[in-house]
């Protein structure tokens, strides 16, 4: 094989791959200099040239002429009859340089040379992609569903690259179909061996903030700030703006009329509902703004203990307490999650004579409690007041468990 035609066949991976020609030059040389190393024991008195461009690859060696005989360093010496048959007049002591066509090198280096080739251009490639995706971590993404597996959906985009869609990082209502669309933000970014793992998230809170860096040009320009996102993916989301500029109402702002702005998001999110909430360091009040659309009497700050997470006690009217709680406990979850605060909700003017749930834990295992204070039943007549079928439609727990806990309770009374 002559050089040209060995150099025409690495060309296709200068087409093929995004690899610029000094870069291509660099590794073609790398590669080469190891295939001379392995052959000769040394490459430093070998001259390489390379043009991928035009197909030019040309090897000279260098060696000094001594005397017949007189041979010590066969790679780096050459005897005199032996240099004059390249040219008759060369003499001893002076430098000979003679071209090595890799046709020379052996068949077997020859392979062994593409195959480190091909390793090299890869290991160039997936540094690239490495670099790349780490500096969009945290960003919006796109690409086409390529294959869905029942744990994740890989993904490729324009330039061919694979992402990783895990199932984790999905929203329950998502549906994808080959060739679709998906945006997500980059989460991650793993080097698992050579090769760079992408991964692609939609659960991730800071999905919802750069959907909202999209969708409202406010936002974008940063005349309104995102102070706080708490979510539950593909059901709801609270998010807490301002703006320094007293002028714009940050949450019509992010709404729209008629919610117009926010739709957008909603139907991307799988029509995940979304509060939009007024942030404000006054935590009193951003407490009874988080525990939206519930209408709250007084709020009780209990004091800030030493590695415990600060606590506070919310006190409602009883009609307004299932509002704060939310569905399956969802929104009273995503309020102590956008303030940092343990909530406690308490029933504003509850009878003396009535019973904390908590009284009964010697009787009723704790998750079940912790179920009944998930829809706001946290007292022993907030249960009593429900009928058995609708106790079982709100929560998770069976007839004969909900049958079992109203005749504990109606025992306390009774005695």
């Amino acid at each position: 094989m002559e050089n040209i035609d060995l150099i025409e066949s690495f060309s296709e991976f200068k087409d093929d791959k995004s690899i610029d020609r000094v870069t291509l030059m660099s590794i073609l040389e790398e590669v080469f200099r190891a295939t001379l190393k392995r052959k000769f024991g040394s490459d430093d008195n070998f001259d390489i040239i390379i043009n991928p461009d035009k197909g030019d690859l040309e090897i000279w060696r260098n060696r000094v002429v001594v005397g017949d005989g007189e041979v010590e360093e066969p790679n780096e010496e050459i005897e005199l009859s032996e240099a004059r048959k390249i040219e008759p007049d060369f003499e001893i002591g002076e430098d000979v340089s003679e071209e090595v066509k890799l046709i020379d090198l052996g068949r077997r280096a020859i392979l062994a040379l593409r195959q480190n080739l091909i390793s090299k251009i890869h290991e160039h490639d997936s540094t690239n992609m490495y670099k790349h995706f780490k500096d969009l971590v945290g960003d919006i993404y796109s690409a086409e569903v390529h294959h869905i597996r029942h744990n994740a959906v890989i993904l490729l985009d324009d330039d061919g690259n694979e992402i990783i869609l895990p199932k984790n990082e999905q929203i329950k209502s998502d549906y994808f179909r080959k060739g679709e669309a998906v945006r997500g933000i980059i989460k991650d970014v793993e080097l698992k061996g050579n090769k760079p793992s992408v991964i692609m998230s939609r659960t991730a809170p800071e999905f919802l903030v750069k959907l909202f860096e999209q969708e409202i040009p406010e936002v974008f320009d940063g005349l309104i700030t995102i102070e706080r996102v708490a979510r539950i993916p593909g059901e709801k989301a609270k998010i807490a703006v301002d703006s320094y500029d007293d002028r714009i109402d940050p949450v019509g702002a992010c709404v729209g009329m008629k919610g117009s702005r926010i739709h957008g998001i909603v139907r991307e999110l799988g029509n995940e509902n979304i509060d939009v909430v007024n942030f404000t360091k006054n935590e009193e009040i951003f407490i009874a703004r988080a525990l939206s659309p519930a209408k709250i009497v007084r709020i009780a700050i209990e004091p800030e203990e030493e590695g415990k997470r600060k606590k506070v006690n919310v006190f409602l009217q009883p009609e307004e307490v299932s509002k704060a709680i939310g569905k399956g406990g969802v929104n009273i979850k995503l309020a102590s999650q956008l303030t940092g605060y343990q909530i406690d909700v308490q029933r504003e003017g509850v009878e003396d004579e009535d019973v904390e749930l908590v009284e009964f834990s010697d009787e009723i295992e704790g998750w079940v409690i912790e179920e009944l204070k998930n829809i706001g039943l946290d007292t022993a007549k907030s249960v009593l007041e429900l009928s058995v079928a609708e106790l079982v439609k709100r929560t998770d727990l069976e007839e004969e468990t909900i049958t079992e806990v109203q005749r504990i309770l109606n025992e306390e009374f009774e005695k």
